[in-house]
């Protein structure tokens, strides 16, 4: 299982994931990542459900605003905005959601998957394809196809507003 957590360090707060088998396993963790005599203030601590799909053949950049209007909302109402944008990255980020819905259900038994919060929806860039266009007097110019990986991370609704 999947875990998100919440810590704070001179008055910063950063968010992370850690995998463990259960919830004492992650406590167990990062108690042993942030040491009572550290400076860092573990916060929170709450399941995710986490899908990513890699290296999707689309510039990050033209997916971003589509994958910012989709977090903060319930899986299944993020799913209406994407099945209706005309966007090349609301497939993208629909199979993404899909899965992480899947996840949910599957690996961990949630009834109504959609009904979970959507914490995270970002487009990352990823490697680049180099290409070259020939051009005149037997010279190139180099043309860099960009690839992207959509991450998802969905929280429990209810769990959510109780930490805030």
């Amino acid at each position: 299982m999947t875990f998100l957590y919440r810590i704070s360090k001179n008055g910063a707060a950063a968010e992370g994931c850690i995998s463990a088998g259960s919830e004492q396993e992650a406590g167990a963790k990062l108690e042993a990542k942030f040491p009572q005599g550290s400076k860092v203030k573990v916060l929170g601590l709450e399941q995710a459900y986490v899908a990513v799909t890699r290296n999707s053949r689309m510039s990050a950049f033209k997916g971003r605003p589509l994958a910012a209007a989709c977090q903060g909302l319930k899986a299944s109402e993020a799913l209406k905005i994407v099945e209706f944008s005309p966007k090349k990255a609301a497939q993208i980020i629909k199979k993404t959601i899909l899965s992480a819905m899947a996840n949910a259900s599957n690996n961990d038994g949630v009834a109504d998957a959609g009904a979970l919060k959507v914490r995270l929806c970002v487009l990352e860039e990823s490697v680049r394809m180099r290409r070259y266009w020939p051009t005149a007097r037997g010279s190139a110019h180099p043309i860099a196809r960009r690839l992207c990986h959509c991450r998802v991370v969905l929280v429990d609704a209810k769990k959510g507003k109780e930490s805030k």
